[in-house]
């Protein structure tokens, strides 16, 4: 599965009080890449947890180069990093539009369960071949 970008302009509810993106909110911007993500192959979170299956975050890491500010747009690109067994780890990049300079990268680490007892379960057949 090849990565996917999307472009995100930053609203000022994202900034803190020093005119830049808070921290914790590229949490949210990795979220919005791996959403689409998702859609691209073909399997939405809405349908995963429709086959009772859940994907809570376990562990995520983010590395911090330089600021996004109010108003900019912004590249998220997000890719699948590894898939074994019952996890998964999905990357992501944040890049200003039109700059090859990393603003921010990172991963969070998935593990599929299942919603009615939150054991792991496999993941969904259709999600491992759309990721080949």
């Amino acid at each position: 599965m090849k990565p996917i970008t999307i472009e995100y302009r930053v609203p000022y509810a994202d900034t803190d009080k020093m005119g830049v993106v808070y921290y914790g909110n590229y949490l949210t911007l990795f979220e919005r890449a791996r959403n689409e993500l998702m859609r691209s192959c073909g399997f939405t979170y809405a349908e995963c947890e429709a086959e009772g299956i859940m994907l809570p975050v376990v562990h995520a890491e983010v590395d911090y180069r330089a600021p996004a500010h109010y108003d900019d747009v912004l590249e998220l690109t997000s890719w699948v990093k590894e898939l074994r067994g019952v996890r998964i780890e999905i990357a992501c990049e944040v890049r200003r539009k039109g700059e090859d300079r990393v603003l921010a990268s990172g991963f969070t680490r998935h593990c599929f369960v299942s919603s009615s007892t939150f054991r792991p379960v496999p993941p969904p057949e259709r999600l491992v071949a759309a990721i080949g």
